[in-house]
C-alpha cells in the first residue's frame, strides 16, 4: 500500500519505518522545518537548548529491547544526572525511577536517526484530507509553494500528531473524530536561559513546587552537549493554560523572576527566549492503543494513547502506539 504518515515525531517516524520494512511505500509529511516533533533541540549561538522532551525512561519489554538496541547504536546514552525537589528554594534529593535516557547530542538527534531512509517531506502542513473514490488525497501547503497543493492518492492515512490536530483532519470519519476530541493535551510555556558564567547550583534538575515553574533543569551537563551555562525551565500546565495566549515577552519575564526565585540565583542571563508548546503533555489520554479504521484506511497514534502504560504523554507510549498500529495494518 502506499501510506502517508502525518508527523514526523517519534510516534510518526516509528510507523513510518515499521510500515515501510512491512513492504508499505510511505511518505511522511511533517509541518515543522525538521523532524523531532516535542523532542526538539533549540540551536542557538550559545549552543542546544533541549526545550521540549527532557529524557525518557522505558518500562514495557518491547520498549526496553528497542531502547537496547538504541543504546548499542549509540544514539542514546544514559543520563545520571543529580534531581532535586525544590521548595521555596530548599533542595531535597528526588527518588529515581528508573534509568533516564536522552539522545546525543541533543534530544533533536534520535528523531535524526530515525528518519533516516524515509521519504520526509518537512515544511508540508496538512491541511484536509479527502476521499477520492476509496483512496485518499491530501490538501497541503509547503513553505515554497504560495497555493495548497493535493498529494496522493493513497491508500491509508496515519495521523501522528496531537489529538487536538488530528480531530479535525479525521472529520471524514466523525466517529474517530469524536473519540480524538475525548482526549487532550495540556500546553506548556518553555523558558531558556543562557548565562555568561556558571550558576553554581548543587544540582542538575529539579522538579518546583509552589511556583509558576513545574521543572527546571541545566541542559549543558547531559553528555555529549556543548559546554556552557544554559538552563530549560517548563512552567506548570496550570499556569500556561492561564497565560496560553501572553505575549512571549511578558512570559519571559514572569518565568525568569519564577526561575530567580526558585534557585535562589540572581545573576542576569545573557540569552533569554520563551518558547510555547501549544500541545505539550497529554492530561487525558485514550484508554487504548491507537484509533484505526481498517475498512476506509484511516488512523491515528501517538503520545496520547495509554498503549498498555501508566498515564500518557512519554516518548514510551508514543513508539509503542505506533508499533501496534503498524502491526494491525500488516
Amino acid at each position: 500500500m502506499h501510506i502517508a504518515v502525518v508527523g514526523a515525531g517519534i510516534a510518526g517516524l516509528t510507523i513510518a519505518r515499521q510500515l515501510q520494512t512491512q513492504g508499505h511505500h510511505v511518505t511522511v509529511y511533517e509541518k515543522s522545518m525538521g523532524v523531532s516533533g516535542r523532542m526538539s533541540t533549540r540551536q542557538t549561538e550559545l549552543g542546544g537548548f533541549d526545550h521540549g522532551a527532557q529524557y525518557f525512561t522505558a518500562s514495557s519489554p518491547r520498549f526496553k529491547k528497542e531502547v537496547a538496541d538504541w543504546k548499542k547504536f549509540g544514539w542514546i546514552v544514559p543520563w545520571n544526572a543529580k534531581l532535586v525537589t525544590l521548595d521555596a528554594g530548599k533542595a531535597k534529593a528526588a527518588g529515581q525511577s528508573g534509568t533516564r535516557y536522552v539522545p546525543v547530542p541533543g534530544m533533536s538527534a534520535l528523531g535524526k536517526q530515525l528518519a533516516h531512509g524515509l521519504d520526509v517531506r518537512t515544511e508540508h502542513q496538512v491541511g484536509a484530507i479527502e476521499a477520492l473514490g476509496k483512496q485518499w488525497l491530501l490538501s497541503i501547503r509547503a513553505s515554497t509553494v504560495p497555493v495548497a497543493a493535493t498529494a496522493g492518492p493513497f491508500d491509508a492515512v496515519i495521523l501522528a500528531m496531537p489529538a487536538d490536530q488530528a480531530e479535525p483532519l479525521l472529520s471524514v470519519l466523525p466517529p474517530l473524530s469524536k473519540q480524538a476530541r475525548s482526549a487532550s493535551l495540556a500546553p506548556c510555556w518553555t523558558l531558556m536561559l543562557g548565562f555568561q558564567h556558571s550558576l553554581d547550583l548543587p544540582y542538575d534538575g529539579a522538579w518546583v513546587n509552589n511556583s509558576r515553574l513545574g521543572w527546571i533543569a541545566r541542559d549543558d551537563i547531559k553528555p555529549q552537549h556543548r559546554a556552557g551555562e544554559r538552563w530549560v525551565c517548563h512552567a506548570t500546565a496550570a499556569w500556561s493554560v492561564e497565560h496560553l495566549e501572553d505575549d512571549a515577552e511578558r512570559v519571559k519575564e514572569k518565568l525568569s523572576k519564577a526561575f530567580h526565585e526558585a534557585t535562589g540565583s540572581w545573576i542576569q542571563p545573557i540569552h533569554a527566549v520563551a518558547h510555547r508548546w501549544r500541545y505539550a503533555q497529554a492530561d487525558k489520554p485514550l484508554a487504548t492503543d491507537f484509533l484505526w479504521d481498517a475498512k476506509k484506511g484511516i488512523g491515528a497514534c501517538g503520545d496520547w494513547f495509554s498503549a498498555g502504560l501508566d498515564g500518557a504523554g512519554k516518548v514510551e507510549n508514543a513508539f509503542l502506539s505506533a508499533v501496534a498500529l503498524a502491526r494491525t495494518i500488516g
